[in-house]
Parts: structure tokens; sequence; C-alpha cells
């Protein structure tokens, strides 16, 4: 097991190059005076300074692996140049941020797999039964709907009706609250600072904002894993060390936890990564449909105003944060199949 993760971290460099050589590549495409706001340290610098100068200042002008080289410098230290959108650094931005869509990612993940692993495991033991037939429909009905066209569904029944569900992530009387000195930020997610500062209704609030997107976000790849681990489920079930279990005498709850559940799970694994791209796509879209301040509104608000530098910024932090997704469905994927660890 340690070799093998070891192979995995010895690849990670080679990925973490070409994922900002994709990204240089992108901003190889703007113009040198678009490209000065990603090196800027302030908006001062345009006030006393000519676009000339500092295109000639931070080398816009010299040929392509030198910038490349400079800009890696830059990223090392982690300066991704001014937002004029977000009107700050750019890290600073996804700080302020990255809480927020966090918050809200952990608790669309949960229901997803937890969710989408039991119903498909329900499904494939009830094989061809009413109760496979509502779960297939359930899933292709979360899979044919776009995020957008569900999230405004829930907008307009449960907050524009009914009043439950309101977008944003906290009500404007729980704001002030969290805005004040006597509010500690432990970790930015509302519904654990307000459970560690001891105020419960503040905690519901939060929670009171978070059930739509969340189940905007999570309807979708519900739906998905739902599907992956009905079919491997049913695939499994039909092996002959499945049949040898049952012919033992083996209760058919062993039967389904400890031979067919394990080895249905490895499909599961494999898409696990695209799972979580899709997620981390998808924040974009629910969190501009509920106006939940998080990276993913970031982004969409950056690409509103043609705000390159934040664009460029959140685009090479999810591909950072998809590497690291992938370097853990790895070790993961080597957890459940032992066979992967001799390869």
């Amino acid at each position: 097991m340690l070799i093998y993760i070891a192979r995995r971290l010895l690849f990670l460099p080679i990925v973490l190059v070409g994922v900002t050589l994709l990204i240089f590549v992108a901003m190889s495409f703007l113009t040198p005076y678009q490209l000065v706001s990603t090196y800027i340290k302030s908006p001062e610098e345009l006030k006393n300074q000519s676009l000339d100068d500092l295109v000639r200042k931070y080398g816009l002008d010299q040929p392509a692996h030198i910038r490349y080289i400079s800009w890696v410098k830059n990223l090392l230290k982690g300066d991704l140049g001014y937002s004029v959108s977000a009107n700050m650094r750019v890290t600073e931005a996804i700080s302020n941020r990255f809480a927020a869509t966090i918050e809200l990612a952990l608790f669309a993940i949960i229901p997803v797999i937890i969710g989408g692993i039991w119903l498909g495991t329900i499904a494939a033991k009830h094989y061809n039964k009413p109760l496979d037939h509502f779960s297939r429909t359930f899933a292709i009905i979360g899979w044919s709907l776009p995020d957008f066209v569900f999230g405004l569904i829930l907008l307009m029944i449960f907050y524009g009706v009914l009043g439950w569900f309101p977008p944003g992530r906290l009500s404007i009387w729980a704001d002030a609250v969290v805005l004040t000195g006597n509010f500690v930020r432990y970790t930015g997610l509302n519904t654990v600072d307000s459970l560690l500062n001891g105020r419960v209704d503040i905690f519901w609030d939060a929670i009171r904002h978070l059930i739509a997107p969340v189940i905007t976000l999570a309807y979708l790849w519900w739906a998905f894993l739902l599907r992956i681990t009905r079919s491997s489920m049913l695939e499994v079930m039909n092996k002959d060390y499945v049949r040898t279990a049952r012919a033992k005498g083996l209760t058919e709850r062993v039967v389904v936890n400890r031979h067919v559940r394990r080895n249905a799970m490895i499909p599961v694994a494999t898409v696990s990564g695209s799972m979580v791209l899709g997620l981390l796509g998808g924040v974009v879209i629910v969190e501009t449909v509920f106006d939940y301040r998080g990276i993913g509104l970031l982004t969409a608000t950056g690409a509103q105003q043609l705000d390159y530098t934040l664009i460029l910024g959140t685009t090479l932090f999810y591909g950072l944060l998809l590497v690291l997704v992938n370097l853990v469905v790895d070790i993961l994927y080597a957890v459940i199949d032992p066979r992967v660890r001799l390869e």
C-alpha cells in the first residue's frame, strides 16, 4: 500500500506542472495589457504607472518561457493578482468564499454518497419489482433535469410560495450578528461556528438557507450514483463466488454486505472523481441561482464582468483541488480493490 501511494505522489508534481501549463496557455490568448491585472498587487499601481510601464516592469513583453517561470514564481508565493470585480487580491477573495463552498459541498456530498449507494443497493436487491421501478424513475428524472431548472423550481415553491427556504447564506438579522465582534469565527462554516458560539438560532437559520441549494446540487449526482451502484450490484450478484456464498448457506444480508457490495464499489470509486468535478461545476450554477456567496458565485461574477484575473485564479484553484481529489480517489480505489496495489 505504501509503495502504491508513493508512486501516486511521485506523479503529483508532473500533474501540477501540466495544470499550470494549461492555465498559462489559456493566458497566452490575452494581451499584455489584460494580463497586467494578474501581476499587480493593488489598484494604486494603475494610478501611479502607465500600462506600458507595468508591462515592462512585470516582463509581459518577454518570451513565453520567461513569462511562465515568472508566473509560477508568483504562484508559489500565493500571488494570483488583483481582482477588479471583487476589489481585492484573488487569493484573499478565494479565501473569503472558500468556507461557504466547502460547507455547501459537504452537506451535498453526504446524501449523495449515503443515499445513492443505499438506494442503488435496495434497487438491485429488488430487481424488477416496484421499488426498483420507482428508484429507476427517480434516477432518470434527476439525471435529466438541469441544475438551474430544478433550483428555480425549488426556489419558486419553497421560498416564493411557502417562504421556508430563503436564498443566500444567512438572514439579515443573523448576518448582522455574525459580523459583530462578539461572534467568533473558528472555521468560516456558519453551521459549525454558530454551534461553537452557542447560537442555535443562527445554526437553524443557516440550515434553512442550505436545504434548497443542497437538494439542487445533490439530486443530479444522487441519481447518477444510484444508477452506477444498481448496475454494478446487479453485475456482481451474478458472479460465481456469490452463488457459492449462497450455496454455503450464508444469509442474504451477509452475502450482499460482505461479498457483493464491496466488489460493486469498485466502479463507484472509479466515477467518484468525475462526480466531484461535476459537483464543483454545479456549485457555480447553484450558488448563482440561490445567491449563495461562495467561490461559484465569485467565479460567475468575474465572468460577467470579464475579470480575467479572477477567472484564471479560480480555474487554477479548481484544477489543483481536482488533482488532490483524484489522488484521494486513487488511494481509496486501492483500499477497496487490493489487486490494484500489485500493478
